[in-house]
């Protein structure tokens, strides 16, 4: 083919809010009584007889009393919505308070709950005394210095819920609480480990992998990994550099009337919900740690066992052992009958009266104390009765091994014939009839085979309904099945490859459209079966690179994660068509955000932390990647915005082979942005983007076009006037009438002229463009200019 399109991606659209706004009718508690605190200022005060809580700014969340059974809690609650949730609690294991209970900011900066008798208990522990507080419209609850600093947050204490824009940083955890209706401490927990790894253990059990049960597999790729929640549903892991080492959602789920939170269940299970503002009914699941409920470890407690009921986990006693507290199976089983003395004669023979029960396909965690190679199942059974020691056995492969009390982590799995024995005490016997435990077998088998006779029945309808239901779909699959494998990208390519057709029911026909390029349009779609909505660009000419050559990008490019780039998604290779699928971002461009005139552009220090996103982005494609990516049109229509600010449109995009530092091209970019050597037919580097980062940084300094002839003629052309301004000491000119700190004002200038300068040899690596930007190296002065080597 004749060609490499270019990825132009420049969405610019506005996240609503009016559906936040509209909720401030919903809060919840005292209903009209309640007072909207923008700010809480010393001396306010709640009860649960009178104001019970504080709202946030749009009534979706509010911190205050929430009723537990006759008593009260202190927490943070999504208030805005029919399903009233909790997503943080205070205390969480001490009994709920009466209703005569207040909660008080004093007027000395202190935040505690005030019993009847004069009884004081702190809710936070501030490293100072607090001026005031608030709730968020994301759920954080903050106590600030009279600076406006925040001195403590929920965020920063988290119970079992995590919520979009919190952190888990290394050492943190997650408990899970006794149950839906009871929010103390249960008995699963998360740990974002020093090591790197995220891992679920039990609680009171070491950090060690025998007790582990669920993990993100990221040890030793960082001391200071943390787990990061997006809006979208994001969930992933950033080492300190700002990588992303492990995607644990996919993310890009819809933003519009939509709420998330990942909490840790009292099953033990991890789990994403989604709420629809629009249906306001109930919460949904998004994504789980997995699909097995019988996978956390201690869900039914001392010899005690999973076995899975209709996908839904089911807690057993063993053999001769009861349910030690009813209702409760964390306190795990005890025998139900008085083990006898057990002894060795000299003939070595063992006394007591046990008999072993056998359970099929039966598992545990515990490490045997002895493993012995035997012929059959009743060679274990005998060798364990006559072990004083031995309290139970599996038997499998020739092997039975032994095992103490108690047994831990006992489940019922499909994974191979292994036989568990376990050691009970043999009835007695009724010369009559059978004894009862006899009857009870007889009892058992009965309900067993009438059950396997209905499941079967049940699977048969099932598996019959499936192929009526789904025939005409699998037949799509296996049409579609045969024009995706002739993509020719293989099973080694992380993006998914798409039929045209494919891509005409995901955008319903390209019916909505979002943006349009100079090589392309781009439409709102959804994946089918899922709520992903994702953005498909249509490319309507090529570039004469050669068809070979576009594979390989896309191949490329689709396997960069980063939480600074836009995820490549999908591609379309069908005949002469070609599109490209990426998630969806609804906050539009950077150069939305800047040159609007419809709204302010975003304080110096958020300017900031979008220029230090965009380096990032821009360091991991030079020197992260497998092969370095020189992105070759860097600029604000190409930076969309999240959360942070992310890379866009890798049309242009030039790949480097392993020991190549330079590459001889055609010109590639947008005017404005496209540094000197292009024009030169000078071989090209990754320093070609750093000019490209600076004319934006520029941009980003002064909020406004690198050209606008509207203004007056020294002012129109960027570079220069940025010059004049630094060179005559005048700055601050840049920025206007915004208060700005004159030492980070010209070191952002002094960044952004250095990297214009037209020798690229002269210009500095984006790795030090990064660290000038967050303050770790000092900025020389640009004249006389000195190399970066």
């Amino acid at each position: 083919m004749n060609g490499k399109q270019s990825l132009r991606f420049n969405i610019a659209m506005a996240t609503p809010t009016l559906c936040f706004l509209l909720l401030v009718l919903f809060v919840s508690g005292a209903g009209a009584q309640q007072i909207k605190y923008s700010n809480i200022s010393l001396g306010s005060s709640l009860s649960p007889a009178t104001y019970s809580s504080w709202p946030s700014p749009s009534g979706i969340y509010a911190f205050g009393f929430y009723q537990l059974g006759q008593g009260y809690e202190v927490g943070v609650f999504l208030s805005g919505i029919q399903q009233r949730t909790i997503v943080w609690t205070a205390h969480r294991d001490d009994p709920p308070v009466p209703e005569n209970t207040t909660l008080l900011l004093t007027t000395d900066g202190r935040l505690v709950l005030n019993s009847a008798d004069g009884g004081e208990t702190s809710i936070a522990d501030p490293i100072e005394s607090a001026f005031s507080a608030s709730v968020t419209d994301s759920g954080n609850f903050l106590l600030r210095n009279p600076s406006g600093d925040i001195i403590w947050e929920s965020f920063n204490n988290p119970t079992d819920t995590l919520l979009p824009g919190q952190r888990l940083s290394a050492g943190q955890e997650l408990f899970s609480s006794i149950s839906a209706t009871n929010p103390s401490t249960g008995i699963f927990r998360l740990k974002m480990q020093h090591d790197g790894n995220l891992i679920q253990y039990p609680v009171q059990t070491p950090d060690t992998a025998p007790y582990s049960y669920f993990t993100s597999w990221t040890d030793g790729r960082g001391d200071n990994v943390s787990l990061n929640f997006d809006q979208d549903g994001h969930l992933y892991l950033l080492n300190t550099t700002g990588f992303n080492i492990r995607n644990i959602t996919t993310g890009g789920y819809p933003l519009e009337d939509s709420l998330y939170r990942f909490t840790i269940g009292s099953d033990g299970l991890l789990r994403l919900y989604s709420y629809d503002l629009k249906q306001n009914n109930s919460w949904s699941v998004r994504w789980s740690s997995t699909n097995d409920k019988c996978d956390p470890k201690g869900l039914c407690g001392f010899n005690g066992f999973c076995d899975l009921d209709n996908q839904e986990a089911e807690c057993r006693c063993l053999p001769g052992f009861d349910l030690v507290q009813r209702g409760n199976w964390t306190a795990g089983c005890g025998r139900n009958f008085t083990a006898d003395d057990c002894k060795s004669e000299q003939d070595g023979i063992i006394t007591g009266n046990y008999v072993m029960e056998s359970v099929d396909s039966m598992q545990w965690e515990d490490d045997p104390y002895s493993v012995l190679e035997l012929a059959n199942k009743e060679a274990c059974e005998k060798a364990c009765l006559e072990d004083c020691n031995c309290e139970a056995a599996l038997f499998t492969a020739g092997k039975c091994s032994k095992q103490r009390l108690p047994l831990r982590y006992g489940r019922i799995a499909s994974n191979g014939p292994t036989s568990a024995l376990i050691k009970v005490g043999a009835p007695s016997t009724d010369e009559n009839g059978p004894t009862p435990r006899e009857k009870t077998k007889e009892v058992r088998m009965d309900i067993l085979i009438v059950s396997m006779l209905l499941a079967c029945f049940g699977i048969i309808l099932l598996a019959l309904s499936g192929i009526i239901i789904h025939r005409n779909r699998l037949w799509e699959y296996r049409r579609i099945r045969s024009k995706v494998e002739n993509c020719g990208f293989g099973e080694l390519m992380a993006p998914r490859c798409f039929t045209l057709a494919e891509l005409k029911t995901v955008t319903d026909n390209f019916k909505e459209e979002l943006g349009r390029g100079a090589f392309g349009t781009v439409y709102k779609g959804m994946i089918w079966g899922s709520d992903k909505v994702v953005a498909v660009k249509r490319l309507d000419k090529y570039l004469a690179e050669g068809e070979k050559e576009f594979r390989t990008e896309v191949e490329v490019i689709g396997r960069t994660h980063h939480r600074n780039l836009v995820r490549l998604l999908g591609y379309c290779v069908d005949g002469p068509h070609r599109l490209l699928v990426y998630e969806y971002m609804s906050n539009g461009s950077l150069a939305g955000v800047l040159f609007s005139r419809e709204k302010q552009p975003p304080p110096w220090n958020e300017r900031m932390g979008i220029a230090q996103d965009i380096a990032r982005g821009i360091h991991y494609l030079h020197e992260e990647c497998e092969s370095q990516i020189i992105h070759c049109d860097i600029k604000p229509q190409n930076i969309l915005m999240d959360k942070g600010a992310k890379i866009s449109d890798f049309g242009l995009a030039k790949l480097m082979g392993p020991d190549q530092t330079k590459t001889f091209t055609g010109i590639r970019g947008t005017r404005g942005y496209v540094a000197p050597e292009w024009h030169q037919k000078q071989p090209i580097t990754a320093k070609a983007d750093v000019y490209s980062f600076g004319v934006m940084l520029l941009e980003i300094i002064c909020c406004r076009k690198n050209v606008d002839w509207n203004l007056p003629e020294k002012e129109a052309i960027l570079e220069e006037w940025a010059r004049d301004c630094f060179e005559n000491g005048e700055v601050q000119k840049l920025v206007g009438d915004e208060v700005v700190d004159k030492r980070e004002l010209e070191s952002a200038v002094k960044i952004g002229l250095w990297c214009i300068v037209d020798d690229p040899t002269l210009r500095p690596s984006v790795k030090k463009v990064l660290l000038m930007l967050e303050g770790s190296l000092d900025v020389p002065i640009p004249l006389p200019l000195q190399p970066f080597l």
